[in-house]
């Protein structure tokens, strides 16, 4: 081969070397990204603005931005109540940055928030940096635009106060009171059987907050002090020259002065094992009875370790006359099966107002449960003497007739006896209301003739009239009173919830009052009681009522007793 010919293939060997080396060059730099991408950084952040006054301007907040590869202008814009500069000095809602100058150098932009006349309260806003040829970027903003006018708020429209006693005062509520942009005093006044204070310890009708302290916020507290017995309803006026007032509603209930009393406390009643079934003591109760509308008596009863006992027992609570040195049933209750009366917060609840006259000073009473179980029930008594005006000043009460000493010693019913159901009855010339006070309970299950198939007298029911002067004038229905819906509804395994004759296990024996259409001052009757006819057939056992009736006597003048005669 010539010479010539070789150098010329050497040539072409070395040019297809070289065309294939910027080949691969290219390839690899495209490969790693030789395109260059376009971007818009953002560095810093912008925190909230806090509260500014409507109408002015924040202090500003900046970032900083930067381009990269822009082929286009930057565009911000930012939110209504938000303004935006590049120098600190001149702001509107929207600039623009030149893609040169946005790819050359940082540029600073300044934030700031300027709330509107109207814009009161938070406010949220973005800002937002756009370019056709990057990614979008938005910064959050926010601030609480402050109202410039004079304004007083708070932080409650109303209050209710608890059930308050009469010349007693409630627990104070706080109520805030905010100023605005005020110059002068807020006056704080509250209507009668109401109360504000600044420190809650002297309070009064009216306070006043002063100007150097009007536009912070104020604790107000506020008492009820009740005058009268009752709903009562007020309001708080906050009042200040420059701005509207604000009216805060008040709310609460009077309730009577209560004088509590307690006896008896955890006696334990039961047979056997060194138990009684009954207690006697002497105990000291309220002395003046001239402004006590109402007497109350509350019954507890607890379980001891080995739990109360098993059934429902006849029970109740007497105070002896220190007259006649008798004692007078003012409550009787069936006990509950297996437990106590703890479900009620108080117990077993006693209107006994009408035994008034017996129930003040130094006075004996009397507990009995007819347990016959080694079970002691824990008995505690207390009683509420409730102020107010009585609807007469003075009482008295006498025994009518008592057949009550258990629930076998009641009168037997359906079958013949020598108990004697009638009385004669003079009332005092002064009484102002008369009126009779029964409680009857039955017992036994002795089989009935008739064909309603309840046993007697625990479980039938009867009408049973009261004759005054041999004609019937009352009735007594011994029907169902709701044994299912005793609020002590956890006597299980007993049989509480099938309804009785007049009675349930766990609850007061209600009082049947009867009240004379007329006074009955000086006048002399004959009373008699007269269960609803009904023969046993003597199966089954016998039927017993306990019953015990009293009269009761009223004036405005000192009365004495009823004369009762057999």
């Amino acid at each position: 081969m010539k010479a010539s010919h070789l150098k010329k293939g050497i040539g072409i060997v070395v040019f297809l070397l070289g065309l294939l080396f910027i080949v691969n060059c290219s390839s690899d730099d495209s490969s790693n990204g030789g395109t260059q991408q376009s971007t818009i950084t953002v560095t810093g952040n912008i925190v909230s603005f806090g509260e500014i006054s409507v109408g002015s301007s924040s202090a500003s907040q900046s970032v900083t931005l930067r381009g990269s590869g822009l082929t286009s202008d930057v565009s911000i814009s930012v939110s209504e109540n938000f303004e935006i500069s590049l120098d600190d000095i001149n702001y509107s809602n929207q600039l623009s940055i030149s893609k040169t100058e946005a790819n050359g150098e940082n540029q600073t932009l300044y934030v700031r928030f300027s709330p509107s006349l109207s814009a009161i309260g938070p406010v949220a806003g973005t800002v937002t940096i756009e370019s056709n040829s990057a990614a979008t970027r938005t910064l959050n903003l926010n601030g609480v635009g402050l109202s410039i006018a004079p304004l007083i708020t708070v932080n409650t429209t109303s209050i209710i106060f608890n059930d308050t006693q009469l010349s007693s005062n409630s627990a104070s509520s706080t109520l805030f009171v905010n100023g605005d942009n005020l110059t002068s005093v807020i006056d704080v006044t509250v209507t009668e059987g109401f109360e504000v204070s600044l420190d809650g310890t002297v309070f009064t009708g009216a306070i006043q907050i002063p100007s150097e302290s009007v536009n912070d916020q104020t604790t107000v507290f506020v008492r009820f002090s009740p005058i009268a017995i009752g709903s009562a309803t007020g309001t708080i006026s906050i009042s200040n020259t420059e701005a509207d007032d604000v009216e805060v509603s008040l709310s609460g209930t009077g309730v009577p002065i209560v004088y509590n009393y307690t006896t008896f406390s955890d006696e334990p009643l039961a047979f056997g094992t060194g138990f009684s079934q009954s207690a006697v003591q002497t105990f000291t109760l309220h002395s003046d009875l001239s402004n006590i509308s109402q007497i109350k008596m509350f019954l507890q009863i607890d379980c001891p370790a080995t739990g109360c006992d098993d059934w429902d027992r006849y029970a109740n609570i007497m105070v002896k006359d220190p007259d006649s040195g008798d004692w007078y049933e003012i409550g009787r209750y069936i006990t509950p099966y297996w437990v106590g009366t703890q479900l009620l917060p108080r117990g077993l609840e006693f209107d006994v107002t009408d035994f008034k006259s017996l129930l003040s000073g130094s006075v004996e009473l009397r507990v009995y449960i007819e347990n016959w179980t080694t079970k002691a029930d824990l008995i505690s008594i207390d009683f509420d003497y409730i102020e107010g005006t009585p609807d007469y000043e003075y009482y008295a009460v006498t025994e009518v007739m008592q057949y009550n000493a258990n629930s076998l010693e009641g009168v037997p019913y359906g079958v013949t006896h020598n108990f004697d159901l009638t009385r004669n009855v003079s009332i005092p010339s002064n009484a102002a209301s008369t009126h009779l006070r029964t409680v009857i309970s039955g017992w036994g299950h002795a089989t009935p003739n008739d064909s309603d198939g309840r046993p007697c007298a625990e479980w039938c029911y009867r009408t049973h009239d009261v004759k005054i002067n041999g004609a019937t004038m009352f009735q007594h229905n011994m029907g169902p009173i709701g044994c299912a819906s005793n609020p002590i509804n956890n006597q299980s395994p007993g049989n509480w919830t099938p309804d009785r004759a007049g009675w349930c296990p766990g609850m007061v024996v209600p009082p049947r009052i009867n009240e004379f259409s007329s006074t009955m001052a000086g006048n002399s009757f004959s009373f008699e009681y007269d269960y609803e006819d009904w023969v046993s057939n003597l199966a089954g056992g016998d039927a017993f009522y306990a019953t015990s009736t009293f009269v009761v006597v009223k004036s405005n003048t000192p009365i004495n007793k009823p004369v009762v005669t057999n």
